[in-house]
């Protein structure tokens, strides 16, 4: 067995190098989803998939008209402060809840005028 020697550099201390620490001023608009998913804007982000969900039958009409409210106020809360997110999401909630919520409602008119006319 050899004895260590002291001139070695040992292994296990820490290096006294330093790594660059990143500027974070530098990303004060950068999320981790980079701006896709508007978290500053719930609203927007709830209409968005409500509306998706509106197309489920039976369901779908009362979250479809959750969705086409709920995307009007993602839509005003952008227009209030612009740097939040989402206008996309509230539009597609708007869009999808809208057409849903009219869907199932005709098609719900016409299930009902079925059976009265029975």
């Amino acid at each position: 067995m050899s004895s260590p020697n002291p001139s070695d550099p040992n292994p296990y201390t820490a290096s006294t190098q330093s790594s660059p620490v990143p500027n974070p001023s530098n990303n004060n608009d950068r999320d981790a989803t980079g701006g896709i998913i508007p978290y500053k804007n719930p609203k927007a982000l709830i209409a968005y998939y409500l509306g998706i969900l509106s197309g489920l039958p039976i369901i779908g009409l009362p979250i479809g008209v959750a969705a086409f409210v709920l995307g009007i106020k993602g839509l005003k809360d952008r227009k209030q402060n612009p740097a939040i997110k989402g206008s996309a999401h509230a539009w597609i909630g708007i869009g999808c809840g809208g057409f849903f919520a009219l869907l199932w409602g005709f098609l719900l008119v016409v299930i009902l005028a079925g059976l009265v006319m029975r």
